[in-house]
């Protein structure tokens, strides 16, 4: 056999389902590194920063050394459970089908070091299972990008057998308690541990060194009697440093002092915030645990940056041969959503790292770009003027909160300015999609203006608030103007409505286009799709924005006659209750037959919409519990809020492949339980 493994460079690499389990880190700044749990099995791991992921998934393989192959992602039923709630550690049972063993196993990350454990217990529940082999298999994407990987195998001698990966300056490095009895590397769809394993039911090939490629590494473990072990994951910039995280994991006075410090950090923090449970349909659960997923989703290098999700949407269709955001990018908006929730929790200290954080990326204009990496890097350079606006927006509340330690006005001035001499018209809405004038997008930027001129007025900048005050005031008088129609067709009896967004030629000096003549491009549709449907005919709940923001009461006559439209259209019950879509005619989510979103497809029911209701129920002096219970309900078994659920039997009100767990989701979901407990609601 040749010493090298062959199939070079392996199948083309993707990512780990985005059907999240669970999410974890540490809360100490000295851990820079976030687990995720799919399928039962560690999935995406980051490091050192939150945009970074670095594996597609660490698993075991079990065979008896005949017809027995399982996988365990694959092959096994599983069942995961917070240790507990509020504290991001999980207990992860993986059952065979037929009853022969489980697998038992503990995540956290260690506080001191940038390193994943896992406590195994292999428990045989027949007695052929005590013969059993159980193999690790450890597929590294180092530097978010499954291409161009290397990796080796190590046999300790007086040290731990290791299994060691790097891409340039990152390195990853797994060790355990036991020793390695058997181990190789290859690449994917060829020469790896599950080709070898599956074919000759035992570690026969033996590779010490693979790379560049999509490759695997394989362990065989030699179980103690009782069946416990270790295992550690480390990363580094450099071999020795990730080895030394890896190995110092098995050497902190056992996984129990570890798990007791983490625990302690998150319990220390939960102790600190408010109580809303009384709020909640089910005790307080959900509300423990959203905060903790709004938590660790912050940085620890770029304090006060938080993406979106730790998750890549549909990442099992997405390419990992190139670097990708996925869902782990800052987006404005999010983040605004996110501080938002933590402060309505009682954090009084992050949302106000959160706005350093944003006003750190303000671009020299004053605007932001449509999200970026953690570092401020641009991904994707797109222009929404309520990204514009958010930033603002908090600045005031946090000002007026006295939780600032800076003078806000520089940075909001430079914000507001944008605003004036860029607005009303927004090049893309909130949706990412389209240019026009957006209800939502008017209420976020008149209600920003306002905001600058209540900063302007606090800092000793009355003239300028004069300013600010005179545009919003200008705007909010026109947004019926620019965007009620009275020529809907898209309810009998109902031929007004607030349109989703209302097109005007890219010349044009803001005049509205009369009649229903200027038709939509609808993205992520097939393009014989996409200019199907006039603007007058497509209807989102962005209008109760302007409810939200106090620029329109409850019973507004343009919100009222709005409300049966966009509730015929895009309103679905389950289960749970009732979700919306994003807008009539979506294109954003899986296909008719469920397989993955691919750049078209069918866009499905969002349960931050749910919350976004629940929001207008209670300005609207009526009861939010069903609301607040359908997001309860939405919620997989874990506490993740997923971005979509299914609108369509058997699966209807339950996550798709989209993004789970979505931070906007668990921010909408404490802010309206802050809300009631408000209104008494």
């Amino acid at each position: 056999m040749s010493e090298l493994p062959f199939g070079q460079p392996g199948l083309p690499s993707t990512w780990a389902s985005a059907r999240k389990q669970a999410v974890g880190t540490a809360l100490s700044e000295r851990s820079r590194v976030w687990f995720t749990v799919a399928d039962g099995v560690l999935t995406e791991v980051y490091h050192p920063t939150i945009d970074c992921p670095n594996q597609r998934d660490l698993q075991f393989l079990i065979t008896d050394g005949g017809e027995l192959f399982h996988e365990e992602r694959r092959d096994l039923e599983h069942s995961v459970e917070w240790i507990e709630d509020g504290i991001p550690a999980f207990r992860i049972v993986s059952r065979d089908p037929q009853g022969r063993y489980r697998l038992i196993k503990t995540v956290c990350t260690d506080p001191d070091a940038d390193c994943v454990l896992e406590r195994v217990h292999f428990e045989p529940l027949v007695e052929a299972a005590r013969h059993y082999r159980l193999y690790l298999l450890w597929a590294p994407h180092l530097d978010n990008q499954g291409s161009d990987n290397h990796g080796r195998v190590e046999y300790g001698a007086n040290e731990c057998d290791r299994l060691i990966a790097w891409r340039g300056s990152r390195y990853a490095a797994v060790t355990a308690t036991v020793p390695f009895s058997r181990m190789s590397v290859g690449y994917v769809g060829h020469s790896d541990g599950w080709q070898d394993i599956n074919r000759h039911r035992h570690l026969e090939w033996n590779f010490m060194t693979a790379g560049p490629g999509n490759i695997a590494l394989t362990a065989e473990l030699e179980l103690p009697p009782d069946g416990h072990f270790m295992l550690c994951l480390g990363f580094g910039n450099s071999e020795r440093t990730a080895i030394k995280a890896a190995s110092g994991c098995l050497d902190r006075n056992g996984f129990a002092s570890v798990l007791n410090r983490y625990m302690e950090g998150w319990r220390a923090y939960q102790r600190g915030l408010l109580d809303l449970s009384a709020q909640s349909g089910d005790g307080g659960q959900l509300y423990r645990r959203s905060i903790a997923v709004l938590r660790t989703h912050i940085d620890k290098i770029h304090r006060g940056a938080g993406v979106a999700s730790l998750s890549i949407p549909w990442g099992e269709s997405a390419s990992a041969d190139q670097p990708i955001g996925g869902y782990h990018l800052v987006w404005p908006r999010d983040l605004y959503h996110q501080a938002m929730g933590l402060l309505a929790a009682g954090d009084r200290e992050m949302p106000a790292q959160i706005l350093h954080y944003l006003f750190s990326r303000q671009r020299e204009d004053g605007s932001f770009f449509q999200n970026f990496w953690v570092d401020g890097r641009p991904y994707w350079q797109g222009l929404q003027l309520d990204e514009v606006g958010y930033p603002v927006l908090l600045a005031n509340h946090l000002h007026h909160e006295g939780l600032l330690d800076f003078d806000p006005y520089p940075v909001v001035q430079r914000a507001a300015d944008f605003l004036v001499n860029h607005g009303p018209v927004t090049p893309q809405d909130r949706w990412e999609e389209n240019r026009g004038y957006s209800p939502h997008t008017l209420a976020v930027v008149v209600a920003a203006l306002r905001a600058a001129a209540a900063v302007a007025d606090a800092t000793g900048k009355g003239a300028q608030a004069v300013t600010y005050r005179q545009v919003a005031q200008d705007w909010e008088q026109h947004i019926e103007d620019w965007t009620f129609t009275d020529c809907g067709r898209l309810l009998f009896g109902h031929p007004e409505h607030y349109e989703r967004i209302a097109l005007i030629p890219s010349v044009d000096a803001g005049e509205h286009l009369p009649e229903c003549r200027v038709f939509l491009p609808i993205r992520n549709l097939p393009a014989e799709a996409m200019y199907n449907e006039s603007q007058c005919c497509v209807v989102d709940g962005g209008f109760l924005e302007l409810v939200r923001l106090g620029l329109r009461t409850a019973a507004d006559p343009h919100v009222l006659k709005t409300l049966p439209v966009w509730d015929a259209l895009c309103r679905r019950e389950t289960p749970c209750g009732p979700a919306w879509y994003r807008y009539n005619g979506d294109g954003y989510g899986e296909h008719e037959d469920g397989s993955p979103f691919d750049g078209t497809g069918r866009g499905r029911l969002w349960p931050l919409l749910t919350g976004e209701r629940g929001h207008y129920e209670v300005a609207a002096g009526r009861d939010s519990r069903p609301y607040i219970k359908a997001l309860e309900c939405f919620a997989n078994e874990n506490g993740m809020l997923p971005e979509q659920v299914w609108d369509t039997e058997p699966r209807l009100g339950h996550g798709t492949g989209s993004a789970t767990p979505l931070v906007w989701a668990h921010a909408e979901y404490i802010r309206l339980l802050g809300a009631s407990s408000r209104k008494g609601t």
